[in-house]
């Protein structure tokens, strides 16, 4: 069993190939292809995490679309003064398909 845990928008990855995986919204190249940086990769009892055998490991995947998280409501209230603030954000993903790990 081969996997890979890999650093995508400031957060960690679990990942398999075919596996499908939402991130923060990353830009693909013209392709819809994007490469993912691995931090660890286990290939069954063998485990590689030192940085220069990390460098020629690569980790493919491919755009399947973007789309937006769920909304998130931010409230601010101050006891006794009046102020009252209100706001909303929704965060930018990306679903990618793990093509490749080498």
């Amino acid at each position: 069993m081969v996997y890979a845990i890999v650093r995508a928008g400031g957060r960690q990855e679990k990942v398999e190939v075919g596996s499908v995986v939402v991130l923060d919204r990353i830009a693909a190249d013209k392709d819809g292809n994007i490469e993912l940086a691995p931090v660890l990769l286990v290939d069954g009892d063998k485990i590689t995490h030192d940085a220069k055998a990390l460098a020629k490991v690569t980790v493919k995947a491919e755009v399947l679309g973007d789309l937006r998280g769920p909304k998130i409501v931010i409230q601010n209230y101050r006891n006794k003064t009046g102020y009252k603030r209100r706001m909303g954000h929704r965060s930018e993903l990306t679903r990618v398909k793990i093509t490749s790990i080498k």
